[in-house]
């Protein structure tokens, strides 16, 4: 067995932990389920209808001016509420563009039902006839929400009996709605605290197998990644139900985010639901509480409503408390490497200024740590090429007897003193590390249309200028799977000097199935995002370096015949 061979079963192992390490944990290793089904007498006052589909969409500027509404100004979110419903269903996050050109519109969360994309919370309570509906036009103490002026919602039914939510935000994306009765009537009151969020359609991204899109919360301490949309609508009676304490529930896109969170000392029961026609909803209902005459009882509930940048669900989950909300970025198995590698890179990137500068300083930097294990690894290879002549004599020698031959060529390895393996665990280290930057790329928005230098705009996205349509001189995109950028051509082309500096397998067939892996990985690589090219690119010059400098330190000795036995 040669380094040669070593050096590419560990990448192929690469890619089968890139590609089908999450599936296989899923299926061999699920995630214990640790919350309650919730009962028939709790699923009985359900939270609230499923959002309601139109047959007709209508524009959504227009649908935004009907009626009253409160806007939302902070720095992070621009919007509006509105005070039919209490719905907050006009969200742009402020930070994030659409696209890469200058007059992109700003990215859109949430939009009002009746038009494109409907999506939005609500909170109410349920479980009696004169409670606030869905159709129920609120009072608002003041015309604007910010970080600095919160908003109280309020409405008085016939029996004297009034509802207000008080709805604060922070500068980023939490909402916090603390739902109160005030009882000024004669008659009692039982009711039940719900939140909502409700969207029509599953949005733009899909579900992977490595990257979680839909569906999602924390309940009793685990995360639960377990159901998409299509297992929402093949539910009996489409519903999901979880019962927990602590935790929250809610829908999640590559990059974007919105989730109810209870209190996180409370007990509640949420659900899953479908109306068909791509309607969904996650709710959250709190325990029932009673309110006789003269008294009051509340609520409170956050909501999460933003993009997942990763400094500030930590913060939320540290310095609040809220259950693995860092979760929500679907780090995988590697989480415990992903999570350092992210935050390495992006120290490096505040202190260069640029993405892909940072990520070439990465690989110099991993490179550096991994130094001492490569110089055995090469010490290996010198030794592997010192006495490739003699394996070439024996495989003369012994051609006809395989068996023999395996023989001879250990008896060599013992005689030299060569470990074959020895040069694989570089390589292997370097799996996790690799996962981990493509996780960081992929997934984390903080990443998201970086640019590098030259045509390189969106070090998340592949690299964009291919040869199929002659660099963009031709107008027409090609598909991803021959849409071959100039990242992925250096990868094979560095890829291919790499082994021209390894020891050759000794095998023929060996030496073909070799010859053409660089250019099998430069296609597999090309859809893959252009930071992950540069840093494998990157790494392979860095071998070749190492490695010319070592063969010009111990050149390979001339053939020499072998002596029989």
């Amino acid at each position: 067995m040669s380094e040669n061979r070593n050096m590419f079963l560990a990448i192929l192992l690469s890619i089968v932990v890139l590609f089908g390490w999450a599936a296989i944990s899923e299926r061999f290793f699920p995630t214990p389920k640790s919350n309650e089904p919730v009962s028939a007498a709790q699923t009985a006052d359900s939270a609230a209808p499923v959002a309601t589909a139109p047959t007709v969409l209508r524009d959504r500027a227009a649908v935004i001016a009907e009626g009253e509404r409160v806007a939302i100004r902070t720095p992070a979110l621009s919007g509006s509420i509105n005070l039919t419903g209490a719905r907050i269903d006009d969200l742009l996050l402020l930070r994030h563009d659409e696209t890469l050109k200058k007059d992109s519109a700003k990215v859109r969360l949430f939009s009002p039902s009746g038009a494109p994309g409907a999506y939005f919370a609500e909170f109410g309570w349920t479980g009696a006839k004169t409670l606030p509906t869905a159709a129920t036009v609120w009072k608002a103490n003041a015309p604007t929400l910010t970080p600095e002026q919160p908003v109280t919602l309020s409405w008085t039914n016939a029996d004297d009996q009034t509802f207000l939510i008080e709805l604060s935000v922070d500068k980023d994306y939490l909402f916090t709605a603390k739902q109160s009765i005030v009882n000024r009537g004669n008659a009692a009151l039982v009711a039940r605290a719900y939140g909502l969020v409700a969207r029509v359609g599953t949005g733009p991204d899909q579900s992977t197998f490595n990257a979680h899109v839909g569906p999602i919360g924390v309940f009793g301490g685990k995360t639960n990644y377990d159901y998409n949309y299509d297992d929402i609508d093949e539910a009996p009676a489409r519903e999901v139900d979880f019962r927990s304490k602590g935790g929250w529930i809610g829908f999640t896109d590559k990059y974007w985010l919105s989730a109810l969170v209870p209190g996180n000392d409370t007990t509640f029961d949420a659900n899953f639901r479908s109306g068909g026609d791509e309607r969904y909803q996650a709710g959250v209902r709190g325990e029932p509480v009673a309110v006789g005459p003269g008294q009051s009882a509340a609520v409170t509930t956050r909501l999460f409503a933003g993009a997942k940048e990763v400094d500030v669900l930590d913060r939320y989950q540290d310095d609040l408390g809220i259950v693995r909300l860092g979760s929500a970025i679907d780090w995988g198995w590697f989480e415990v490497i992903a999570k350092p590698i992210f935050h390495l890179l992006d120290w490096l990137f505040e202190k260069v200024g640029n993405l892909g500068v940072a990520i070439i300083c990465l690989t110099i930097l991993i490179r550096f740590v991994l130094f001492p294990i490569a110089n055995k690894q090469y010490a290996s290879m010198a030794k592997m090429r010192a006495v490739q002549p003699k394996m070439k004599a024996l495989q003369e020698r012994y051609k006809d007897d395989k068996l023999k031959l395996q023989q001879e060529m250990m008896e060599l390895y013992k005689t030299e003193k060569v470990n074959p393996l020895a040069g694989c665990l570089p390589i292997l280290l370097q799996i996790p590390i690799f996962y981990a930057l493509y996780k960081t790329l992929f997934l984390v928005i903080d990443m998201r249309h970086q640019p590098f230098y030259l045509w390189i705009k969106d070090l998340s996205a592949p690299d964009p200028l291919t040869p199929v349509n002659l660099f963009g001189l031709l107008p027409f995109t090609p598909p991803a799977f021959i849409g071959i950028g100039v990242l992925p051509i250096l990868l094979g082309i560095t890829m291919w000097l790499q082994q021209k500096l390894n020891p050759q397998p000794l095998d023929e067939i060996q030496q073909k199935v070799f010859a053409i892996l660089p250019w099998m990985f430069m296609i597999i690589m090309a859809p893959f995002a252009a930071g992950l090219q540069l840093y494998w690119t990157v790494n392979n010059i860095i071998s070749i370096a190492q490695q010319w400098v070592l063969i010009k330190k111990h050149p390979a000795p001339a053939p020499e015949p072998v002596k029989a036995k």
